[in-house]
């Protein structure tokens, strides 16, 4: 499969859906953050058209830079060759049987935002000028965080006996959203401003350092400690549908509206 780059938010949006029906065809968990990754990206441009962003024609070419890195690191995979690291990490998860939607969700928000924002972020900027980015950077992570907390919801739809589980464990998997997309929002930002100021032939031993650490995070999140993990491990076994049926679901919540970022 020939590397695939977008020169524009639509075709974005049409690669997105290539890999996703792929991936409902290969029964591949990849195809669960990229049906997120979708929607937030439809949300962007909603938000440039109707002028949520202080500067739509930035916003629009950062998007497209922010894709296509996710697009690189996805056809990089598929062709067999070596993605950044927490790409290659996030992508092997998905053939693995045990981890729940939740974390290939977070697995691919880690890996984009901790790293590929970041680097969008100061493609998109200067020095001077990284400080006018922070509103309109702000704005993507809340469409995110928004679409993240949407989690909750479809695990019940898929599996109503997790409400019992969620109550005695302490409702951990809200936790474990919210300390992940404040870390990786505020990390980014950091990244972003520390990578807009060095210089070229630095930078890419920068990003080697920050992969690796991404990497780290990546580590964590597919096992976060033996309770974490115990319970999670429950919950996947008794998950309902295929890989397909849940992007499927996804899609069709997408179509209607539902606040509903993922069903498993």
């Amino acid at each position: 499969m020939s590397m695939k780059q977008a020169t524009t938010i639509d075709e974005v949006i049409q690669l997105l859906d290539e890999i996703i029906e792929k991936a409902k065809l290969d029964q591949s968990a990849i195809g669960l953050f990229t049906m997120l990754y979708r929607e937030v990206t439809v949300q962007v441009k909603e938000g440039i058209q109707n002028g949520s962003f202080q500067n739509g024609e930035r916003m629009e070419k950062l998007d497209v830079i922010f894709a296509n890195r996710y697009l690189k690191a996805y056809y990089q995979y598929i062709a067999k060759e070596k993605p950044s690291e927490c790409w290659g990490f996030a992508f092997e998860q998905a053939e693995d049987f045990w981890p729940i939607v939740l974390q290939h969700l977070l697995l691919g928000i880690n890996a984009h935002v901790n790293l590929d924002l970041g680097i969008a972020s100061a493609q998109v900027s200067t020095v001077e000028d990284i400080e006018d980015l922070k509103h309109d950077f702000d704005q993507i992570n809340a469409i995110l965080s928004n679409l993240v907390g949407g989690v909750e919801k479809c695990l019940i739809k898929i599996w109503p006996t997790l409400t019992w589980i969620l109550k005695f464990t302490g409702k951990i998997d809200n936790f474990f959203i919210d300390f992940s997309m404040e870390t990786a929002r505020n990390g980014a930002w950091k990244f972003a401003n520390e990578f807009v100021a060095i210089p070229e032939n630095q930078r890419e031993a920068c990003l080697q350092l920050r992969d690796e650490r991404i990497t780290e995070i990546a580590r964590l999140v597919s096992n976060p400690g033996y309770f974490v993990s115990a319970v999670f491990k429950f919950i996947r076994l008794f998950e309902k549908g295929t890989v397909a049926q849940k992007i499927t679901d996804m899609q069709i919540a997408e179509e209607k509206g539902i606040e509903c970022a993922a069903v498993a």
